[in-house]
C-alpha cells in the first residue's frame, strides 16, 4: 500500500544521450503537501510525445542545456505534453479543482503524476479523448504561435513544410480555420494525410521543389527541410513573411537557432519579412485552441499510442521520422 500512494512509475533519465539512456522506474511521486501557491499535481493519463522531447533526451543543441541543466537534466522524468485529473492544487490556484480534467504543458510528464503550474494547463476539449488531448498542447501551441507570428489573414496562400508532423498537422489545420488557401509539404507516403487534414494542394518534396512551382506565398511557416533563404524569398511574394519554427539541423552548440538568428538580419534589409519566435505555451492559449477543437475545427491526428513502459520504442520511431502526425503515451 506504501509503494502506491508514495511513488509511481516514470520514464527517467541519468544523463542526455541516445534512446538508451531512458528506462522505465518506480520513483518517489510529488507531494501534495508541498505544491507552491500556483501549482497543480496532475494525475497524468496520457502524454504526448514531440520533438522537443527527443532534444531534451539528447540534450542538442548543448545551448539548451543552459536551461534543463548541464550535465544532466535538473528533471529526470521526461515528457512534457499532458492530459489527465487534478489531484491538488495550491492555494493561490483559482481556475481549477480537484477531479478537473485539463490538459496543457507539464514538465516530467512520463509518469503517473506531474507537477505544473496553473498558467500552463486548460480545460480539456469536452470532445477529446485524454490521449487526443495529450497530443494538442505543444505541437498545437507552437503552430498558432508561427501563424500569429505570421500576421495570418483570410484570403492568403500558406505554405507549410513539413506538414505531416506534430507541428504542421496542426499548422495547415489552423491556417485553413483562419481562411487561408493552404499548400503542405511530405514526403509520398505521407501526401494523403496531409489532404486529409484539409490542405488545398500537396507536394511531394521528393519530387517537388516548392520554390520552382511558380506559385508564390504570402506566408510560409518553415518547420522542415532547412531550405535556404534564396529559396524561401523566391516562393514568397516580394513583401510576405516566413516564419521559421523548430532547432533542426545547423550545427551542436546552437541547432537551428543560428539559421532563425540569421534570417531576422536578413530581414532588415529586404521588403520580405523573415522571422521567428520562442513558444510561450501560455494557457490562455490552449484555451483559444479548446475553442477551435469543440467546433470541430481542429483534430489531432494521432499515428499510434504507445504504454508508458514502451516510451522508448515510441521515440525510436519518432527519431527514424516514421510519425505520422503525433504520437500518444498512455498511463
Amino acid at each position: 500500500m506504501t509503494m502506491t500512494t508514495t511513488t509511481m512509475r516514470a520514464i527517467v533519465q541519468d544523463g542526455y544521450g541516445a534512446v538508451d539512456v531512458l528506462r522505465s522506474d518506480r520513483i518517489a511521486r510529488p507531494e501534495a503537501t508541498r505544491l507552491g501557491d500556483h501549482d497543480v499535481l496532475l494525475r497524468v493519463q496520457a502524454a504526448g510525445l514531440d520533438r522537443g522531447t527527443w532534444h531534451l533526451m539528447t540534450g542538442t543543441p548543448y545551448a539548451i542545456r543552459l536551461a534543463f541543466g548541464l550535465r544532466r537534466p535538473r528533471n529526470p522524468v521526461l515528457g512534457r505534453d499532458a492530459a489527465g485529473t487534478v489531484e491538488a492544487v495550491g492555494s493561490a490556484v483559482r481556475k481549477f479543482a480537484v477531479g478537473d480534467e485539463v490538459y496543457g504543458v507539464a514538465p516530467g510528464s512520463f509518469a503517473e503524476f506531474a507537477l505544473t503550474r496553473e498558467a500552463k494547463l486548460a480545460r480539456k476539449p469536452a470532445n477529446l479523448s485524454f490521449e487526443q488531448a495529450a497530443v494538442v498542447p505543444i505541437s498545437a501551441l507552437t503552430a498558432l504561435d508561427a501563424l500569429t507570428v505570421g500576421r495570418i489573414k483570410s484570403g492568403q496562400h500558406v505554405l507549410i513544410t513539413g506538414a505531416s508532423g506534430g507541428v504542421g498537422s496542426y499548422a495547415v489545420q489552423l491556417a485553413k480555420a483562419f481562411g487561408a488557401e493552404v499548400t503542405g509539404t511530405a514526403s509520398t507516403a505521407k501526401l494523403d494525410l496531409i489532404q486529409s487534414l484539409g490542405a488545398d494542394h500537396v507536394l511531394d518534396y521528393t519530387r517537388e521543389d516548392f520554390a520552382a512551382t511558380g506559385t508564390r506565398y504570402d506566408l510560409i511557416v518553415d518547420i522542415a527541410g532547412n531550405p535556404t533563404f534564396a529559396r524561401l524569398r523566391r516562393a514568397l511574394t516580394p513583401t510576405g513573411t516566413v516564419v521559421m519554427t523548430g532547432g533542426e539541423g545547423g550545427g551542436s552548440l546552437t541547432g537551428g537557432m543560428h539559421r532563425q538568428l540569421g534570417a531576422r538580419i536578413l530581414s532588415l534589409f529586404v521588403g520580405q519579412r523573415l522571422t521567428s519566435f520562442i513558444n510561450k505555451e501560455r494557457g490562455s492559449e490552449l484555451e483559444r485552441l479548446t475553442e477551435l477543437i469543440e467546433a470541430g475545427k481542429v483534430t489531432p491526428s494521432i499515428d499510434r499510442s504507445y504504454p508508458l513502459e514502451q516510451a522508448p520504442e515510441a521515440m525510436r520511431q519518432l527519431d527514424a521520422g516514421k510519425v505520422r502526425g503525433k504520437i500518444a503515451i498512455t498511463i
